[in-house]
């Protein structure tokens, strides 16, 4: 599983010209689902999103968490972030899960940042064609991979 986590004022998502979701402080996820993600990496990536201390303290040091600051997720279906681009210019992605299994991790990782005490966490429509708006507050962008830790399937 992988995320862009965005530090964000506000953020908002729109379907045929309508927000479908929207957030003021906090982040905007962009979260892909690749091919061999369980609910264990869901439960990882949620706990590790709602943890990350990215916000600045009264000394001007990251050291708060969304969780500190009561903020606010908006979480963003992006299968493109499981583009493999080893061979030739156009992307492959063949290691992303299906798209059934993709949307059964998508919601449980949002339902996951709430059961990890994230007050209001907001989505995107899952495979539909978004249009996304941040306002990114630094910015501030960290790369996740659940790879890098070792998830028990």
């Amino acid at each position: 599983m992988k995320a862009v986590i965005q530090r964000v004022k506000s953020s908002s998502v729109k379907v045929d010209g309508e927000i479908v979701g929207q957030v003021g402080q906090g982040y905007l996820v962009l979260l892909g689902v690749m091919e061999g993600d369980t609910k264990a990496h869901a439960e990882l990536m949620a706990k590790k999103t709602a943890a990350l201390r990215i916000f600045c303290d009264d000394n001007d040091k990251m050291n708060k968490s969304v969780l500190d600051i009561d903020g606010e997720i908006l979480v963003v279906s992006q299968f493109t972030l499981c583009a493999d681009v080893k061979k030739g210019n156009r992307p492959s992605f063949d290691n992303s899960a299906h798209p059934t299994v993709a949307n059964e991790l998508y919601e449980y990782y949002m339902q996951c940042l709430k059961d990890n005490g994230v007050r209001k966490v907001e989505h995107g429509i899952f495979a539909a064609e978004m249009e996304v708006s941040i306002v990114n507050d630094g910015p501030v962008t960290i790369l996740y991979d659940t790879d890098i830790w070792n998830v028990k399937q």
